[in-house]
């Protein structure tokens, strides 16, 4: 089951929902036509808005509840669908679209982004190569900001602070039972499912940040988290250490690579970030993989500019394409400087 948040067109609010092939299906009325359908005429909504409300952060905090209701929506949605039927909610709303019809949005915005680097050994080696003067060794760690989330076709914005724009292909391992201090073999229960995250970040501003022992604005600024296009739930991913990764710019490949190259497995990254207590929609990331403008052998070559497509792609859960668009000019100064 893939699970998504899209902009309703009739209505112009963001709600969750479904992807079953090109269809997009409303989870809310769509329960709340299930239930009508079996005699519950007057409580529907009230019980849908339970269970599967409109916000997909908060349906993934209704734990498996809420999921046993998802999964009877999907059950039901191919039922109508492949007899060729649109499908309504009681109030005789449009419960399924095509996705052409709707924009699909980022699918939520996590209560807590946990970025942990240095778990694709390949990258670590490019560094190196390449001459960066900071060390990537495992288990690099920092928050990222869940306010500078941004989804399918929305744009990344250029900051004037900024002369290397970089990206960084890498999965979001999304959380989906509150956990703590779990062992990897407990923490396979806690995932919800995984999506595409790129970690957009402003290379020449991180550089001056580690000097300083830091990793703030240069990966936090707004629009630098791509998230989408869905939420793969763990029954599309047979395993999720054997996914194809490729990220490309105006069509040309950048980085291509798999999760059969993470040197420590899914379970015990999120086994070993559960020393903090993880909700429900908290998101943890894997790393990137080789291939970043900054560690190429001319990287001003394949830094991001305006009018750039990125598209990032995992295999099994989707692409995300975002345009790079020119940011107004900075009125004021970012706070970094240069270490004395």
């Amino acid at each position: 089951m893939k699970l998504v948040t899209y902009r309703n067109p009739y209505t112009m609010e963001d709600r969750s929902g479904i992807l079953y092939g090109d269809y997009v299906i409303d989870l809310n009325s769509t329960y709340a036509a299930i239930l009508y359908r079996e005699g519950i005429t007057e409580g529907a909504y009230r019980i849908a808005d339970g269970l599967l409300p409109t916000s997909l952060l908060e349906v993934l905090r209704g734990g498996g509840r809420s999921l046993n209701a998802a999964q009877e929506v999907l059950t039901f949605a191919k039922e109508q669908i492949d007899k060729g039927k649109t499908i309504e909610g009681p109030r005789g709303e449009k419960a399924s679209f095509r996705l052409s019809e709707v924009k699909l949005r980022a699918p939520l915005r996590p209560g807590k982004i946990i970025h942990t680097a240095g778990n694709f050994r390949e990258h670590a080696r490019e560094a190196e190569k390449a001459g960066w003067e900071f060390p990537i060794p495992q288990w690099i760690s920092f928050l990222k900001n869940p306010d500078a989330v941004v989804g399918p076709d929305e744009p990344v914005i250029y900051p004037s602070y900024t002369k290397e724009l970089d990206y960084e292909l890498e999965m979001g391992i999304i959380i989906g039972k509150k956990c703590k201090e779990v062992t990897p073999e407990e923490a396979v229960d806690c995932i919800a499912g995984y999506t595409v995250f790129n970690d957009i970040t402003a290379r020449d501003i991180q550089r001056i940040e580690m000097k300083n022992g830091l990793l703030n604005l240069g990966k936090n600024m707004d629009t630098f988290a791509i998230l989408g296009p869905c939420i793969a739930l763990k029954d599309e991913i047979p395993d999720p250490h054997n996914l194809r990764m490729e990220l490309r710019v105006n069509g040309e490949p950048r980085q291509q690579s798999g999760t059969w190259n993470l040197s420590v497995k899914v379970p015990e990254i999120v086994s070993r970030y559960s020393v903090i207590t993880l909700y429900p929609g908290d998101m943890i990331s894997t790393g990137t993989v080789s291939g970043v403008a900054a560690f190429r052998e001319d990287p001003f070559k394949y830094y991001l500019k305006p009018g750039d497509v990125i598209e990032s792609e995992i295999e099994r859960i989707g692409v995300v394409r975002n345009p790079v668009v020119a940011g107004p000019p900075g009125r004021i100064k970012p706070p970094i400087s240069e270490s004395k």
